[in-house]
This record gives structure tokens, C-alpha cells and sequence, in this order.
């Protein structure tokens, strides 16, 4: 297992290293001069030099990359070029939203889409089987931003149940941070919900075909039994790998869903970064985020060795 892992650890430096290059390039292959962008239309040539300089878009392509690779190496993701803020700085301040926001969400959908995953399997074929699944579509094909405002509409503004927007960190209590979450939480996870509830049925339905299964009602073995303890845990593997998959979704989510509600995480960073065309919070944070994606996978690939001891081999 220790061999497997080592593989699996050498694996992400390649992809992580591709990224790299595509990151770096995003300040290159922007259209225009990205110095003069930033200077704005009342620039002088003074200006937009100065701003090359600062940005050391004035020297060699190479020579460039090699410093930015080097700076990240030490954990220097650079500067704001508003703020003066060095970007980790930046982002960890708004580390705690976000990261509440995604463990949240994570602990909704995944909890919400393997129960009614599993129910659709069981019931495969009855009402509650078309109405799982007729959630699952809509889930999946309505947009973030959309399903936000409906839910905001609702009960925030109708209700008046829950808040309309904005963060209250955790040490301000448990249940107002809670309260502030919900929303968004719902909002960001529909999609998610919808994916891992489909693949959760369809993995279900083909182990409870098993023989062991048959045999396992032929000897009186309960219902629940059955469903968690022999069916779900060798239908996990695929349940696993949509789960590590759906990161992406909660990653580009959550850039819409901050912006929905007003929540003060990294994904609004971005937003405002991208409007400012603050090119070194942008590369930082994809950095970030293309780095969380890999070690999600690479957790993913290690958890496979717990539920199929043949993948270690």
C-alpha cells in the first residue's frame, strides 16, 4: 500500500506542474497589454512602463516563470497590486467562509444524496424511485445563481426564516454561524446532491443484482443490513470517485454562490480580483484551488485501498 500511495504522490507533480505553466500563462495570453489594462485609458507611456516593471513584464519569458515557480516553491503567491497586500495574506483571510461554506455543503449533500440514493435503488421502479430521480434531474440542470435568489426569495424575503446574506464567523456562536450557511449551503449543494444521488443509484442496483445479496435475504439477513453493510460498501468505489469529482463543482460554485449572498470568502476575492484585472490574486488563488483538486483526488485514490484491497496490488 505504501508503494501504491508513493505512485499516486508522484503522479499529482506532473499534473501540478502542467497547471502551473497554464496559470502563469493567463497573464500572457490575456488580450492586450495586461500593464496597459491596468493602467486604465488615461494612462501615460510612463505609467503603463512602470507598471511592466512592477509586474517584471519587461523581462525574458523564461526568466519570468523560473521566479514565479521559485516565489510559490517558498509559498509567495505574490502581491496585490491595489491592496499591497501579499496574496496568502489575502486569502486567509477569507480562508474561514469559504472553508466553512464547503465542509457544509459536503456534509448536506453528500448525507442527503446517498440516503435518497440508496431509497431509489431499493424502491427501483416504484414513485419514490421516479421522484428521486425526477430531483436529481432538475438539480443538476437548474443553475447555482438560480436556485440561490428562488431560495433567498423564499425564505429569506417571504418567510423571513433564515438571513438574506452576509457571514458571521464561528466564534460568534455556532448557531448564527449555522444560520447564515444554510442557504447557501442548500443553494451550492443541489447540484452536487443530484450527481452523487444518481451514481449512488445506479452503483446500488448493480451490486443488489449480486448473488451474495440474494443469498444474503435467503437467510433472513434485515433490509438495512443488507442496503449498508453488504450493498453500499461494495457499491462505494464509484460513489467515492463522483464525490472526489464533485470538488470541481464546489470549487466554481462557490465563486457564484459568495456572490449571491454576499459571503466574504476567497470566491468573492476572485470576483473582485477578476474586475480589477489583479492579475497575482488570480493566479495565487488558481494555484490554490487547482492544488485543494489534486490532494482531493489523491485522498480519493488512497480511500480506494480501504474499500477494494485489489487496487493496492
Amino acid at each position: 500500500m505504501i508503494a501504491y500511495v508513493i505512485r499516486r504522490l508522484l503522479a499529482t507533480i506532473p499534473v501540478m506542474a502542467i497547471v502551473g505553466v497554464f496559470v502563469f500563462l493567463l497573464l500572457h495570453l490575456a488580450p492586450g497589454d495586461p500593464a496597459a489594462i491596468i493602467a486604465g485609458d488615461n494612462a501615460t507611456e510612463q505609467n503603463i512602463a512602470a507598471i511592466r516593471t512592477r509586474l517584471g513584464l519587461d523581462r525574458p519569458l523564461i526568466e519570468q516563470f523560473g521566479s514565479w515557480v521559485w516565489a510559490i516553491a517558498h509559498g509567495d503567491l505574490g502581491v496585490s497590486m491595489f491592496s499591497n497586500l501579499p496574496v496568502t495574506t489575502l486569502v486567509l483571510q477569507r480562508a474561514q467562509p469559504t472553508i466553512s461554506l464547503t465542509v457544509t455543503t459536503l456534509l448536506v449533500a453528500v448525507t442527503i444524496a446517498i440516503t435518497i440514493g440508496v431509497l431509489a435503488a431499493w424502491k427501483a421502479g416504484t414513485l419514490v424511485d421516479r421522484v428521486v430521480m425526477g430531483f436529481a434531474v432538475l438539480g443538476f440542470s437548474v443553475p447555482v445563481f438560480v436556485v440561490g435568489y428562488l431560495l433567498v426569495y423564499v425564505f429569506a424575503l417571504q418567510l423571513r426564516w433564515l438571513p438574506v446574506q452576509g457571514y458571521v464567523p464561528i466564534e460568534q456562536g455556532l448557531w448564527p454561524w449555522a444560520r447564515n450557511l444554510i442557504l447557501p449551503s442548500l443553494a451550492l449543494g443541489l447540484a452536487y446532491v443530484a450527481l452523487i444521488a444518481r451514481i449512488t443509484r445506479a452503483s446500488m442496483l448493480e451490486v443488489l443484482a449480486e448473488d451474495y445479496i440474494r443469498t444474503a435475504h435467503a437467510k433472513g439477513v434485515a433490509t438495512v443490513p443488507v442496503l449498508l453493510r453488504h450493498a453500499l460498501k461494495n457499491a462505494a468505489v464509484p460513489i467515492v470517485t463522483v464525490i472526489g469529482i464533485g470538488v470541481a463543482l464546489l470549487i466554481s460554485g462557490v465563486v457564484i454562490t459568495e456572490s449571491v449572498f454576499n459571503i466574504p470568502g476567497v470566491g468573492r476575492l476572485v470576483v473582485d480580483a477578476i474586475a480589477r484585472r489583479d492579475y497575482p490574486i488570480i493566479q495565487g488563488v488558481m494555484i490554490l484551488f487547482a492544488g485543494v483538486y489534486v490532494l482531493v483526488n489523491l485522498c480519493v485514490d488512497i480511500v480506494y485501498t480501504f474499500l477494494d484491497p485489489r487496487i493496492r496490488y
